[in-house]
């Protein structure tokens, strides 16, 4: 299971699409789980961004798919990024060969 933070932006055709029917956000979250993909938790903020959202994947590689169909339809623009926890990070750390110290 992989956790990605998914920042998006609404372009035009978006925020009219959210403004005349704004129960389409959750209509895409259950898109996304057809490829194994659960968002776990979704936020509106202000910025540079319009929405953050927390996503649980099984496939990488279907989820990789899907965010480019979701920015191919043209009405968001999405950056997204590999999400670890420190516990996880800290494992990995450990057992992890090392490449060697720079002298």
């Amino acid at each position: 299971m992989a956790i990605f933070v998914v920042l998006s932006s609404l372009t035009d055709d978006g925020a009219k699409t959210i403004s005349d029917k704004p129960e389409r956000i959750k209509e895409v979250n259950e898109e996304l789980t057809k490829v194994g993909a659960k968002v776990k938790e979704q936020y509106v903020i202000f910025g540079n961004f319009d929405f953050l959202n927390i996503v649980e994947v099984d496939n990488v590689e279907a989820f990789l798919k899907a965010l480019i169909e979701l920015n191919a339809r043209g009405t968001v623009r999405t950056q997204t990024y590999l999400a670890m926890s420190v516990d996880d990070a800290i494992k990995a750390i450990k057992a992890t060969p090392s490449i060697g110290h720079p002298k």
